[in-house]
């Protein structure tokens, strides 16, 4: 019987890589369909997100905290600043530069956001590590700075 911890070479689907892509795959969904009932999707929620920490942050920036192209984030902003959920405006020194904040409506739908994903984040520390729930988030950062 093959484990996840040592699978047999030819077992594509009992490898750690497989595991992972399914863990995330699962948090994914289950995000989309709680943002979604709050008029978010996960890409909006790391924008609003990564506005919070970091007002003003480049549409580059952006695109590389929320995993996805410069092109898509484009149309992210552009549904968020519809929205209302943010607003754009030309930066004081480079005309050419826009900055993008939070909008008060946008700090609204994030606090509602950080919700969904803080019982989602919850649901998975505690199906790994109801005792420890920082072991997870440990083990997934050794993970990542193991690859070179």
């Amino acid at each position: 019987m093959s484990s996840l911890i040592d699978p047999p070479v030819n077992d594509t689907y009992r490898s750690l890589g497989y595991a992972l892509k399914r863990a995330q795959q699962a948090l994914r969904g289950h995000l989309d369909t709680e943002l979604r009932k709050i008029g978010l999707t996960t890409p909006q929620y790391s924008v609003l997100a990564g506005l919070e920490a970091s007002a003003g942050l480049s549409s580059a920036e952006l695109a590389r905290r929320a995993f996805v192209t410069a092109q898509t984030m484009q149309s992210i902003i552009a549904t968020l600043e519809r929205d209302g959920l943010v607003k754009r405006t030309a930066h004081p020194v480079h005309g050419r530069v826009l900055t993008t904040e939070l909008t008060p409506d946008g700090r609204s739908a994030l606090r509602a956001a950080h919700e969904i994903v803080a019982k989602a984040e919850g649901l998975a520390r505690k199906a790994v590590a109801p005792d420890d729930p920082e072991i997870i988030y440990a083990a997934l950062l050794r993970i990542a700075e193991a690859m070179p």
